[in-house]
């Protein structure tokens, strides 16, 4: 089974996340994630991590940090998440592609509303 590589951008303000909901037809639809998506063959992760959070939530990042590396098999898909957490960026974050979205306390982030893959990247950010 073939593994998809993910960007996925913690996008940070002061200490509270920015987060977005997935669509309910999609893998994991209905729960809270981070934004973020694939890596392009011919990009690298920071590349596609601009280009994704531009396309999903609108905003132009200045700066991220790489936060941790998640490899997941979800059974039917395997991923393999890239985390950076985003804390410098231009624009103010929305759901650009119509989907619910919302800034959440650190200390408020419900594992269980999440894809198990994110599961860790919750633990690093508590």
């Amino acid at each position: 089974m073939k593994q998809v590589h993910v960007a996925v951008g913690v996008v940070t303000r002061g200490s509270d996340i920015f987060i977005t909901r997935r669509p309910d037809h999609a893998h994991q639809g209905g729960k809270w994630e981070f934004p973020g998506g694939k890596v392009e063959s011919d990009e690298t992760v920071t590349q596609a991590l601009s280009r994704e959070l531009a396309e999903e939530i609108g905003i132009f990042v200045g700066e991220s940090q790489p936060l941790t590396v998640i490899e997941h098999d979800y059974g039917d898909k395997r991923v393999k998440l890239d985390v950076h957490t985003v804390e410098l960026f231009d624009g103010e974050p929305y759901g650009k592609e119509g989907q619910e979205a919302k800034w959440v306390a650190i200390g408020a982030l419900n594992a269980s509303d999440f894809p198990a893959a994110n599961v860790a990247i919750i633990d690093a950010l508590k």
